[in-house]
């Protein structure tokens, strides 16, 4: 693909090469007042061509950017999102809070991380 990219570039300069040599001609344009300017005729395709392609250009490449600034501000939100997914611990209802009772830990269901030590147990005094 790059191959191809460099071929369009290199055709494209050669194009516009042999425009310039072939038209090198001085072109008169009349201006306000009287005013008269010669100018060589590539000179003024190149002027209009930028006069023309450059606000175009920089409207899409300001709308481009605002664009990916709220993908990336919408992608961090959704990993914070998921980041909070993950730490939170999961509410179920009907489950009972284990009581200082006990010497063991709740047992827990299939899946979850369980602690290599024990809990540390509160001191009975």
């Amino acid at each position: 693909m790059s191959f191809l990219k460099t071929l369009f570039w290199i055709v494209l300069s050669a194009v516009v090469v042999l425009f310039s040599i072939n038209n090198w001609l001085p072109v008169t344009v009349n201006l306000w007042g009287g005013l008269e300017a010669d100018v060589k005729m590539p000179v003024l395709v190149l002027f209009f061509f930028l006069v023309g392609f450059l606000p175009t250009f920089a409207y899409y490449r300001t709308k481009a950017w605002r664009l990916s600034k709220r993908v990336d501000s919408l992608s961090r939100q959704l990993a914070d999102e998921r980041g909070m997914r993950t730490f939170r611990a999961p509410q179920r209802p009907g489950a009972e809070e284990p009581t200082a009772a006990t010497d063991e830990p709740p047992a827990s269901p299939e899946g979850e991380l369980q602690l290599d030590t024990p809990l540390p147990s509160e001191s009975k005094s």
